[in-house]
C-alpha cells in the first residue's frame, strides 16, 4: 500500500514538514510495511519554501535583506531541484511574523528587502521564478521592492521621498529608467489566491491593513496614497492598477508586479503542486493524507487541502483531511470533497492539548484513522 502525505503546515505548533514526519511515524506504527511519500505543501504564504526545496532536493541561498522597517535581517531564497527556478517568499523578507505586535507600522513598512532578494537571484543568474507573496507587514503597494531593483520615486523637487505608504502622499514622478533590465526577460510566477482589487472597500489597506496595524482614521488615508499611486504608475506604463483584480494582493505588491513583470498569476496551491510535480507522484497511491491547522469554510476557498482533493478526485486516489480541529458547521460541506474527516481535537484532545503536544497528538490521531479505513 502506498501512502501520499501532504498536509500543509498547522500554523502555531508544527510546519508542514514536521506535520508530514507525524503522519507518517502514525501510519508506520499501525503498518510498518505501508509505504509513505512525504510531500508537504504550502499555499503560497507562509512556509512555501521549505516544502519545495524538500521535494525536488533543492536548495537554499542565504542572502542579508532589510525586514519591513529596514533592519537587517539574514534569510533565504531557494533553487529547485532543476537548478534553474529561483522561490522568493516575500514573507521571508517583508512578512508581518518579523514584527512584533509593537512594531507594525504599515506607514514606514517597506517591501524593499523582498526587491534585495530578487536582485540577489537575477545578480547569479536566475531568470525563472517562483514567488509567494503571502503575509506581507506591507502597505507600500510594492513600491520597495521597485526601488530595490532601480526604480526611482520622485517628490515634486526631484527627491526620492522615504519609504513607506505615508510618504506616497508626495509622489510626483515615477522613473523607471533604470529599472533592472534583466525583469523583462525573466518569468515570474506569482502564487496569489487573492483578488482584491489595488483600492476601495475591497481593496489591499481596507482588507488587509488592519492586521498590518492600520487604524481606522487611517484607512481613507493610505487608501487614497495608492490610489494617488495607481494614477502614477498608469501614467508610465499605460496600466490602471485601481481596480485590477489581485493588484491589491501583499499591499499592493501584486499590483507592482502586474504593473511592470512579466507574470503569470495562480492560486498557491496550483503553483506548489506543479513545482513539485504532484500528479507524478501521486500515481499510484492508495490514499492521499492531508490536513492543515484549522479546516472550515475558508478552506474551500482555495486553501492547500483543496488543492490536493481536487487533484485526488481528477485522478481516482481517495482524500483524507486530518486537521488540528474541523469546525463543525464545516463538515458537511468539507465532506462532499473528502473521503474522510479528522480531526485531533475532540472528545479525549483539548485545542490546548493539541497545540501544546501536537506532534504526539497527530501521530496517535493518525493510528486511529488508519485503523479505521484498513
Amino acid at each position: 500500500m502506498k501512502i501520499v502525505v501532504s498536509p500543509d503546515s498547522f500554523k502555531g505548533s508544527l510546519t508542514a514538514m514536521e506535520a508530514a514526519r507525524e503522519i507518517a511515524a502514525g501510519i508506520r506504527e499501525m503498518d510498518s510495511a505501508i509505504q509513505t511519500v512525504l510531500l508537504p505543501v504550502a499555499d503560497g504564504g507562509e512556509g512555501t519554501l521549505e516544502p519545495l526545496i524538500m521535494a525536488t532536493n533543492g536548495h537554499t541561498v542565504p542572502v542579508k535583506v532589510h525586514d519591513p522597517i529596514g533592519r537587517p535581517v539574514q534569510v533565504e531564497y531557494g533553487v529547485l531541484g532543476d537548478g534553474e527556478t529561483c522561490v522568493i517568499e516575500m514573507a521571508k523578507a517583508s512578512g508581518l511574523t518579523l514584527l512584533k505586535d509593537d512594531e507594525k507600522n504599515p506607514l514606514i513598512a517597506s517591501t524593499f528587502g523582498t526587491g534585495e532578494l530578487i536582485l540577489h537571484a537575477l545578480d547569479h543568474g536566475y531568470k525563472k521564478f517562483v514567488v509567494g507573496i503571502g503575509g506581507s507587514a506591507t502597505n507600500d503597494g510594492g513600491t520597495g521592492m521597485l526601488r530595490a531593483l532601480g526604480m526611482k520615486f520622485l517628490d515634486e523637487a526631484g527627491e526620492e521621498i522615504a519609504e513607506g505608504a505615508k510618504a506616497l502622499a508626495k509622489l510626483h514622478n515615477v522613473d523607471d529608467t533604470n529599472f533592472d533590465k534583466r525583469i523583462k526577460e525573466a518569468h515570474f510566477i506569482i502564487a496569489c489566491d487573492v483578488d482584491n482589487p489595488f483600492i476601495g472597500p475591497k481593496g489591499a489597506t481596507a482588507v488587509f491593513g488592519p492586521q498590518k496595524g492600520v487604524t481606522a482614521d487611517l484607512v481613507e488615508v493610505l487608501d487614497q496614497n495608492l490610489f494617488h499611486l495607481a494614477n502614477k504608475i498608469e501614467d508610465v506604463t499605460g496600466i490602471a492598477l485601481h481596480e485590477k483584480a489581485s493588484a491589491g494582493a501583499a499591499g499592493g505588491l501584486g499590483g507592482a508586479f502586474l504593473a511592470f513583470f512579466p507574470v503569470t498569476l495562480k492560486p498557491g496551491i496550483e503553483v506548489v503542486m506543479e513545482a513539485i510535480d504532484f500528479k507524478a507522484q501521486v500515481g499510484g497511491a492508495d490514499f492521499i493524507i492531508t490536513g492543515e491547522g484549522k479546516s472550515d469554510v475558508q478552506t474551500l476557498s482555495g486553501k492547500a487541502p483543496i488543492g490536493i482533493a481536487n487533484v485526488g478526485k481528477e485522478m481516482g486516489v481517495p482524500v483524507i483531511l486530518l486537521s488540528g480541529f474541523i469546525e463543525e458547521e464545516s463538515k458537511l460541506q468539507l465532506s462532499s470533497y473528502f473521503y474522510k474527516l479528522a480531526s485531533v481535537v475532540g472528545d479525549t484532545v483539548s485545542k490546548e492539548q493539541s497545540i501544546e503536544q501536537a506532534g504526539y497528538f497527530l501521530r496517535i490521531r493518525t493510528k486511529e484513522v488508519m485503523q479505521s479505513i484498513l
